[in-house]
């Protein structure tokens, strides 16, 4: 039992990890931070509620307590750059995605805050990830990581226009087998649009976990927000997140399928 990530054991090989789904501020981080940074608008919001069926159908889910204000769970904590030249959000961010301020001024977080952070926070669910993901190899001979992320559909800072509805990275191909992704693009999910190795190509566990050649592929979905919430507000809209929902139940069984081939 862990005080930072909630991981719900299943009985088949997919893992699905929510890594910014988690609301949380310590009270001694939330005191240095400004109003805006309290509100934690870059929150991955409702994933859990859109993914609910999944439990159901026996997989494993994973999910921090705390959100990425914290500390972001996908990204390398040695600062490697995932999408160099673009713009981008830092390990321990101190500015929203609108760059507005986290931080009252001196109070961003220094080295050694950075890496009790790590040690704190991002080591427990890395090693919670790597260590399912080898017990379901070990014990099923496969393992599949979904990566499910969501974000705001206009983001100026990351990219120009509106993102499409379903965007699917596999680190150009890299972190899962060719089938894999062939048979998630054959699905249908009109009235949506959906794109594969876009603008997000996968963080750096779709990138680290993703090891096809040892049986475990990885694949993220960045879904826009405009398809479950109220944009801008963080509001659950439940019409439409019912529409959207057997989309993902559709791609959940994708996955099930290949996981047990």
């Amino acid at each position: 039992m862990s005080i930072t990530y909630t991981l719900i054991k299943g009985r088949i090989p997919l893992l699905i990890s929510m890594p910014h789904n988690g609301e949380a501020l310590p009270e001694n981080i939330a005191s240095k931070m400004t109003e805006q940074g309290k509100k934690v608008a870059d929150t991955d919001w409702h994933k859990d509620k859109l993914y609910a069926f999944a439990q159901a159908l026996g997989a494993y889910i994973i999910m921090p307590k705390y959100n990425r204000y914290v500390i972001d769970l996908n990204r390398d904590p040695a600062g490697v750059d995932l999408y160099p030249g673009a713009n981008s959000t830092e390990l321990c961010p101190t500015t929203s995605f609108d760059l507005a301020p986290l931080y009252l001024d001196g109070q961003a977080p220094d080295k050694d805050e950075i890496a009790h952070r790590v040690t704190t926070y991002w080591q427990p669910y890395h090693q919670a990830l790597k260590t399912t993901l080898a017990e379901m190899e070990a014990e099923f001979g496969k393992a599949v990581l979904l990566e499910a992320h969501s974000i705001l559909s206009t983001v100026p800072r990351f990219f120009t226009g509106q993102l499409p509805d379903f965007n699917f990275g596999t680190a150009d191909g890299k972190s899962c087998a060719p089938e894999l992704i062939t048979a998630l693009q054959k699905l249908d999910y009109s009235p949506y649009s959906m794109i594969t190795n876009g603008r997000f190509k996968g963080g750096f566990i779709t990138r680290q976990y993703g090891q096809p050649q040892k049986n475990i592929h990885a694949v993220q979905l960045e879904l826009s927000q405009r398809t479950y919430m109220s944009e801008p507000s963080p509001e659950y809209n439940q019409a439409l997140a019912d529409q959207v929902i057997p989309k993902l139940e559709q791609l959940v069984q994708a996955l099930i399928h290949f996981s047990q081939q």
